[in-house]
């Protein structure tokens, strides 16, 4: 007997229903653990230490992430990917979540790439030898390196053409590859996300005869994207880095959450610690899951610190990562 349209299109209305409801949250917790992207090395936001464990500001997010869904930090596995893999990774499944260091872009998202939160704020510079120029346009006739599949060739493309002038783009797969053909003379500058200018310069054999220039060639926020779809995995993402940032702003750390959930009557963070409320449960996670990313992993503040900032090789300004109260850019809903 034949089936008729109407319920040819409640069957496939019902499997695509099937398959949204059957999201990653559930494949993660299959699984055991969370796979996360990552750039084959950017000092500050993943690198690997001498025993191959990686370590940096993306690394920190995945941690969180994996604290919120498992209340264990180390339940995560990180794949390295080059720029021209990684929306391909995505979209297959070999990751759960998409970091590399990767700009936040419209045609990105069109394109399947759902962000569910910004990371670090960053914009493209340029890295040129001291005593040589003072702005981009002075490049005319240069070369200039950068790495592929990544937006900041087309911001270059779009910076030279606005500013009429010509200059030589030669493409590398990864940004370590960009840096090195600099530093070896190929190219007469480097562009890169600033924060990678600066993590990549400190691992030259001469750091301080380079310098980035004031120039920002384009807005560059950097985030965590996830396929389209499954708007119950997005959420737990986006949550989880919003976790990050609004313990900042409650003053809670690693070192202090413990007692603070013990003694506050604060009602915003009884509910954010599990104390009071269902946000745990709105999200399919634990009651305590954003105290745990706190307590593994700690406060936006915290992993800045120690990935970027004063504690850190690379010594960077807070700037517009700071939180709201302190002039920043970082701004939470409520956790409500």
């Amino acid at each position: 007997m034949k089936k008729s349209l109407t319920a040819i299109l409640a069957a496939t209305a019902a499997f695509t229903a099937s398959a949204a409801t059957a999201g990653t949250l559930e494949d993660v917790k299959a699984r055991g653990h969370l796979l996360c992207s990552s750039t084959t090395g950017s000092p500050g936001f993943s690198m690997p230490d001498d025993s191959g464990k990686r370590h940096g500001l993306e690394v920190d997010v995945c941690r969180a992430i994996a604290a919120a869904v498992f209340g264990d930090s180390e339940r995560y596995k990180i794949v390295v990917l080059n720029p021209t893999q990684r929306f391909t990774a995505l979209q297959s499944g070999e990751v759960d979540v998409l970091f590399n260091t990767t700009t936040w872009t419209l045609s990105r998202e069109g394109a399947g790439a759902l962000y569910a939160g910004i990371t670090y704020y960053d914009g493209q510079g340029v890295l040129v030898k001291k005593n040589t120029i003072s702005q981009a346009k002075e490049l005319d006739g240069g070369a200039i390196c950068t790495n592929q599949g990544s937006t900041t060739e087309l911001n270059l493309v779009d910076f030279f053409r606005a500013n009429k002038v010509k200059n030589e783009v030669i493409t590398f797969a990864t940004v370590q590859e960009a840096a090195n053909a600099y530093e070896s003379g190929r190219c007469d500058a480097w562009s890169a996300d600033a924060g990678i200018l600066a993590a990549l310069r400190s691992k030259m054999k001469a750091p301080d005869e380079h310098v980035i220039l004031a120039d920002r060639l384009s807005k560059e926020p950097l985030g965590a994207a996830v396929r389209k779809g499954d708007d119950a995995w997005f959420s737990v993402v986006r949550w989880s880095i919003f976790a990050l940032q609004a313990a900042e702003e409650f003053g809670l750390t690693s070192k202090n959450i413990a007692e603070t959930a013990k003694t506050t009557t604060n009602p915003e963070i009884l509910r954010f610690v599990g104390k009071e409320g269902s946000l745990g449960k709105v999200l399919g996670l634990n009651p305590d899951w954003a105290y745990q990313i706190v307590a593994q992993v700690g406060s936006y503040a915290e992993l800045f610190d120690r990935n970027l900032g004063a504690a850190s090789p690379l010594k960077l300004e807070r700037g517009i990562n700071a939180s709201w109260q302190n002039g920043g850019l970082f701004y939470t809903p409520p956790f409500r």
